[in-house]
């Protein structure tokens, strides 16, 4: 079976709602990364790839009628690329990439770009057609977040809870106290601010310029939301937006955002004819489904199913990284799985013992895209540089073979996002990185075993879920 390889892949900053990307339309803004991505490969040959899949959510306004093709004509790509929309809610740009490399490694495809976009501040109103003559009654719904038009049944069989009430259930039925979910949040608004510093976000960014009415352009190339300010006491003060009794606040819970990602994903054949350099590997990924009133336990079964397929186990993992919807769902999956409150390897910062890790998370309501991008790349720096040590250390003993391995990524059903380094010592998952001869500064060879290094370096997993039964 062929692999699925990740390449490359960009985003735009986020921006919050009604921030700096407010006057972008949904499909403009999803173009944005389409046409980064190309410009950072120029010898690729656009119209090489064979499918262009974007996750999308709303897609109750400017990003209807399948706005993955309608970015990449805008973003300039030929007409004979086509393009396909999905939706699994906030898991959308996860199931886009899953997507892609099902088709990579069933030989169906060589070069796929899978990416999401939402543009939760241009989401319209929608008003239902009137379903009898003269009727004076008109429903309007806000398509930014929530339901519309909801099935009487549905209701009935399982309740229509917004997202901000699943939490709260989540909350009451885990035994999440407000105090933990607080603290969880200013770590988080931590984190993230130790990592821009360090600048963990830039190269995954591409800017965006946006025109003023006076002057020169703005460039927008900084996340919005996050608000490393933010203390204690503060989030502490914040009323719950459920009512008095519930313990979800905006301090505690996700934000409301703007923006867009694209990833380039290849095949074995594509790496070899287009001299691409891969970052990671997409193994395999699965979903798991649990009530809709706590949907945001969904990484639990999500993470046992994929770890019993796999044969791996957290144990074996070096960093893991879990979207943050809300704080109190991010407790309750960390605990279902074992895990402490602030571990260091989840989510990880500048800590001292995640020091070389220099990653971070906020509460930003991104679409997995965000973590995946962000995370690849200093994953696989870290393992070219160990990998490099291990050359150097093993070459010169007679017999022994020398196989290095790429970053290999296991994803999970679509919405919350784990990924993970595999230690030396877990299973064994083969493959390699193609141009190794650069590295070992030996003559060509190829990605199948030719120059191999003999200690099992670190793979990725990225493990997340469904949204309740969808």
């Amino acid at each position: 079976m062929n692999s699925a390889w990740i390449v490359d892949g960009l985003r735009t900053p986020f921006g919050r709602f009604g921030g700096a990307l407010a006057t972008l339309r949904a499909d403009d803004l999803a173009a944005l990364p389409l046409a980064a991505l190309m410009r950072r490969l120029p010898d690729l040959d656009p119209a090489r790839i064979e499918d262009v899949i974007l996750g999308c959510v709303n897609q109750a306004g400017e990003d209807n009628r399948n706005v993955a093709r309608m970015a990449l004509l805008l973003a300039g790509l030929p007409v004979t690329v086509p393009g396909v929309t999905v939706n699994r809610l906030c898991g959308s740009g996860l199931e886009a990439i899953g997507q892609a490399a099902r088709a990579l490694r069933c030989d169906e495809t060589d070069l796929m770009i899978a990416g999401g976009v939402e543009h939760m501040t241009r989401s319209p109103f929608v008003m239902a057609k009137a379903e009898s003559a003269f009727q004076r009654r008109a429903e309007i719904f806000d398509t930014t977040i929530g339901w519309r038009f909801p099935n009487p049944a549905m209701e009935a069989a399982y309740g229509i809870d917004s997202m901000p009430q699943t939490a709260d259930n989540v909350a009451a039925e885990y035994g999440i106290s407000r105090e933990d979910q607080d603290a969880f949040a200013h770590r988080s608004q931590e984190r993230w601010a130790a990592a821009q510093a360090a600048g963990r976000f830039t190269a995954a960014i591409t800017p965006v310029s946006l025109p003023q009415k006076r002057g020169d352009p703005m460039v927008f190339d900084q996340d919005e939301h996050p608000r490393p300010a933010t203390t204690l006491a503060q989030l502490a003060g914040l009323k719950p937006v459920n009512g008095a009794g519930n313990s979800v606040t905006a301090g505690n819970a996700s934000g409301v955002n703007d923006g867009a990602a694209a990833l380039l994903l290849a095949s074995d054949q594509a790496l070899r004819d287009h001299g691409l350099t891969p970052r990671a590997r997409v193994i395999a990924m699965t979903s798991a489904g649990v009530a809709p009133r706590v949907m945001g336990y969904g990484p639990v079964p999500a993470v046992q199913r994929l770890l019993a397929r796999t044969g791996l186990a957290l144990a074996n993992m070096d960093v893991i990284e879990l979207n943050e919807a809300f704080a109190a769902q991010s407790l309750a999956v960390l605990r279902g799985l074992g895990l402490a409150d602030d571990a260091d390897h989840v989510n990880p910062a500048k800590t001292q013992r995640a020091r070389r890790r220099e990653d971070a998370s906020a509460l930003l309501r991104g679409r997995g895209f965000r973590q995946l991008v962000e995370r690849a790349s200093p994953l696989v720096e870290r393992n070219m540089r160990r990998a490099h040590s291990n050359i150097r250390e093993e070459a010169d003993k007679p017999g022994d073979g020398l196989e290095l391995t790429g970053l290999d990524v296991i994803a999970a059903g679509n919405d919350d996002l784990l990924i993970a380094t595999r230690r030396a010592d877990g299973p064994d998952i083969p493959g390699a990185v193609p141009g190794v001869e650069a590295l070992l500064g030996r003559g060509p060879t190829d990605h199948f075993g030719r120059i191999a290094l003999r200690e099992q370096l670190s793979q990725s997993v990225f493990c997340n879920h469904i949204r309740g039964v969808f």
